[in-house]
């Protein structure tokens, strides 16, 4: 049987940014994928394939509270789900960190503060070359160093759009953007704005992901193997159940058993959860780590809604991503509770509406979807789902995932819904066209739409109400960790990648003095 220093499972924000963290220590580690490297093909930038067809969607079956399976919007590739994000790479803001008053209820604090995690997201923002500028959004949190890159430039349409918004007394900003993008020598640019980057794979390599900037560069160290097509069963540990000494895999239909002196579990939550759950033994009936029956409890993902309004005016813009708005973020004038964030999202084009039937019923009457199209503004609105001990990921009969979740915080997402409704008449908008979008979620079960999963593994100073503690290490094994965004208490409402970036390169730095290891 081989054995590792480190065994990380999961190539995504968490395990391929710790990968690269922990890769020039010179200790073996062990990085298992379940996917493949996502192919490199014309299909990457193919709409149709992409949003309709769910060419890179997963085949797996889960199923809701009321036993009905769904598809699951997840995607197992090498990069994990970062291959098909949008990479806006926000950090929490400061509050986020303490405890903050909801229409929905309570979101809780963080065992840490945002000044401990300040450093540790100003280099995940170096690490994924983060475009952006400091001091335009009002909420924004103190960082100890500028963007390493400059603002990604906002097209025409959106400019106006953002003079808008200032006009109406908000504060636009332009968004962080995790592209390889050069805009001062385009020559040289890996990037080329194209209009296939927010929910596509990028064929040309120009996207801050898992792969490009975490998993292949550590892979240039000869002690980091990757294995590829390796799906973990589960964890074994010795009699008493302080540590887990063996990782057994399914790779290419034969059963394989590695062990590690650290086993870092990167599975995203609903996985993450899943594995420890079916990892139950003698000493852990209930799953590793779960004496609190903490475990897979407390699911969130963001309560977000995909919307398209119809400009007056064509909407020619490409790269559309560029742009946020976070005056509704907190409690304002408006409302006595938070709201969420506005943010762009990628351009949509005729081809994605295939089947929606908002668009269909509502708008093609009047509209052909090539017109909808050319005027089509699009908006990510994201509100802040609230940790339920109800909302949970346990384990069917056939340990199968069966995801239970009800929805937290409804009021403030429709609030924030009808609030740019409100400004569609300051924007250039048509006033009463502001319409859903289902392409992220073709097959519109909400429950489905995990691209922002977080919960199930909450790290906490409290072994009876958390699973995990301060250092994502589980409270009862001594070498077990879980480092994705499954260790959040909450999820803020704001992307949640950059947040499990730095959390990868802040549990790495423990990682690498209890390896007695310097990196490099």
């Amino acid at each position: 049987m081989d054995s590792y220093d480190v065994i990380i499972i999961g190539s995504g924000a968490g395990g391929g940014t710790l990968a690269r963290h922990l890769a020039p220590s010179g200790k073996r580690i062990l990085l298992l994928e379940r996917g493949d490297w996502l192919p490199r093909e014309p299909q990457n930038w193919s709409a149709g394939e992409v949003f309709v067809d769910n060419r890179y969607v997963s085949p797996d079956t889960w199923y809701d509270g009321e036993g009905k399976p769904f598809q699951p919007q997840v995607h197992y590739y090498v990069g994990g789900a970062t291959k098909l994000y949008g990479a806006a790479l926000y950090r929490m803001r400061a509050e986020d960190f303490g405890e903050l008053r909801h229409h929905g209820g309570i979101s809780p604090a963080w065992p840490i503060s945002y000044e401990q995690m300040e450093p540790y997201y100003t280099k995940a923002e170096q690490l994924y070359q983060v475009h952006g500028v400091r001091g335009e959004d009002p909420t924004e949190p103190p960082a100890s160093a500028p963007y390493p890159f400059p603002a990604v430039s906002h097209e025409p349409r959106i400019q106006q759009l953002s003079d808008a918004f200032a006009a109406a007394g908000l504060h636009p900003f332009h968004a962080p953007c995790g592209v390889l993008l050069r805009e001062q020598n385009m020559p040289y640019s890996a990037c080329v704005r194209c209009s296939t980057c927010d929910g596509f794979p990028c064929l040309v390599h120009a996207k801050s992901d898992a792969e490009v900037l975490g998993v292949r560069p550590a892979l240039e160290h000869s002690n980091v193997t990757l294995l590829c097509n390796a799906t973990a069963l589960a964890l074994n540990t010795n009699p008493s159940g302080t540590v887990v000494t063996e990782v057994v895999v399914e790779c290419e239909g034969a059963r394989e058993t590695y062990a590690g002196d650290i086993v870092v579990v990167s599975c995203g939550a609903a996985n993450t959860a899943k594995l420890l759950l079916s990892s139950a033994n003698d000493k852990h009936p209930r799953g590793l780590g779960n004496a609190s029956d903490q475990l897979g409890r407390n699911y969130m993902f963001h309560d977000s809604q995909a919307v398209l309004a119809l400009s007056k005016e064509p909407n020619p813009t490409v790269f559309q991503k560029t742009l946020g708005v976070n005056d509704y973020y907190f409690a304002s004038k408006e409302w006595e509770y938070p709201m969420g964030n506005i943010q762009m999202v990628g351009k949509s084009v005729a081809e994605m509406y295939r089947g929606e039937q908002p668009l269909m019923t509502k708008l093609a009457p009047t509209f052909s979807l090539e017109e909808v199209a050319t005027h089509a503004v699009d908006f990510w609105l994201s509100t802040e789902d609230l940790p339920q001990a109800e909302n949970r990921v346990s384990l069917d009969g056939k340990g199968n995932v069966k995801l239970c979740y009800s929805a937290s915080n409804d009021g403030a997402r429709d609030r924030l819904f009808k609030q740019l409704r409100s400004l569609l008449g300051h924007l250039g908008m048509h006033e009463h066209h502001l319409i859903p979008r289902w392409a992220y979620l073709e097959n519109k079960i909400p429950v489905a739409g995990v691209a922002h999963q977080a919960g199930t593994c909450r790290f906490g100073s409290d072994p009876a109400s958390s699973v995990l503690n301060t250092d994502c290490r589980t409270h009862e094994l001594d070498n077990l960790y879980a480092v994705d965004t499954s260790f959040f208490p909450s999820i803020a409402a704001v992307n949640p990648a950059l947040t499990a970036m730095a959390n990868a390169l802040r549990v790495g730095d423990h990682l690498l003095q209890r390896l007695g290891a310097d990196g490099g």
